[in-house]
């Protein structure tokens, strides 16, 4: 019988249940945005120093916790990591077969789907899995315990508190810096930097907190927000030159494919953000990007969906989930292997009960 996804424990049993484990590897979805790392690397800073190290492990040689991730990789991301223990994994880095850690974290996702990079490796990690997420569709088999708060604005909201109990402070008030930074960053950026619908008094009184460790606001949107490589600027403009509007103005399709990256000389996660900038067109109420990529396995079409908030509100999460995917009710996505991205716009424009 599948596991319903819904959660079968409390931060409390979490945190007592890694305090004795001396391995721990930290996993998250693939193409990893700031949330999928902030909330990885925050849980590796605390499990070093509640282990009497420090953020990045002990005296810079030996840590208790590894990140792994699969990439695409934003350009920013060794800027927030730093010294911290990191594993990319790919086809030519697959995740070593005898490697068994005393305990697998999978944060800010529980699909499958999400992780095929880590099979079949962490198919065989399940009895010593746990699994914290905040998105509303996920598979309960991914780990043995799981957390979901479908309420939290980010994973990095839920781990927050999982971060100051294996500590031992009070609030994330009285976190260090170097645990309470890449927090900080999952929230600010899973919020759209606060200008999200999930903006409410309890995420931003959590923000506060972490402010009040010294994070600096400004200079972790600069690094993020404000760093763009001249290729990402020109798939931009790929991007808004397959600009499709349908149902009277409400729904707005983009589209790039392989070339577009390659004519551009940008890479695939480079794409974040653009549909934010289709949905400041006040007719639209559902932004769409498809993205054609080839891999080695074959071609690949991936499918990102955003709504606006309010009574029209379309709930992108239930269209997602009806060709294969999921999300939240204002940020979605689904992927189809094999499919072209001709064929998925199709399906998309009938999953949305658009004319095409």
């Amino acid at each position: 019988m599948t596991e319903p996804w819904a959660s079968n424990t409390t931060l409390d049993e979490i945190a007592r249940w890694l305090k004795p484990m001396k391995s721990v590897v930290l996993v998250t979805h693939g193409k990893p945005d700031g949330d999928a790392l902030g909330s990885t690397l925050a849980v590796a800073r605390a499990l070093n120093i509640a282990a009497g190290g420090s953020a990045a492990g002990f005296s810079g040689v030996a840590s208790r916790a590894e990140a792994w991730y699969t990439g695409p990789m934003p350009g920013w991301w060794r800027s927030v990591a730093r010294d911290t223990k990191t594993r990319l994994i790919d086809e030519h880095n697959p995740p070593p077969g005898a490697h068994e850690p005393d305990a697998v974290m999978v944060l800010d996702t529980g699909a499958w789907s999400q992780l095929a990079g880590y099979r079949p490796w962490l198919d065989a990690q399940h009895d010593r899995a746990v699994l914290i997420d905040h998105h509303l569709n996920g598979d309960g088999d991914v780990a043995r315990m799981r957390l979901v708060d479908k309420s939290a604005a980010a994973a990095c909201e839920i781990v927050a508190g999982l971060c100051a109990r294996l500590i031992g402070v009070d609030s994330p008030a009285s976190l260090p810096v170097e645990v309470a930074e890449p927090l900080y960053l999952g929230i600010a950026t899973d919020t759209g930097w606060f200008r999200h619908s999930n903006v409410n008094p309890r995420v931003l009184r959590l923000a506060a907190d972490l402010l009040e460790t010294g994070v600096e606001h400004e200079r972790f949107y600069e690094m993020v927000e404000q760093r763009e490589r001249a290729g990402r600027l020109r798939l931009l403009a790929r991007a808004l030159n397959s600009l499709e509007l349908h149902d009277d103005d409400r729904v707005a399709i983009i589209s790039l494919r392989q070339n577009d990256f390659e004519k551009a000389g940008a890479a695939p996660g480079e794409s974040g953000g653009f549909l934010d900038l289709i949905k400041t067109v006040e007719s639209v109420r559902v932004a769409v990007l498809l993205t054609e990529i080839d891999t080695a396995d074959g071609v690949v079409t991936k499918v990102s969906f955003r709504s606006k908030g309010g009574p029209d509100l379309v709930d992108v999460n239930k269209i997602a989930m009806s060709l294969g995917g999921g999300g939240h009710a204002q940020a979605a996505g689904a992927r189809f292997a094999g499919v072209r991205l001709d064929e998925a716009r199709a399906r998309v424009l009938r999953a949305l009960g658009v004319a095409a």
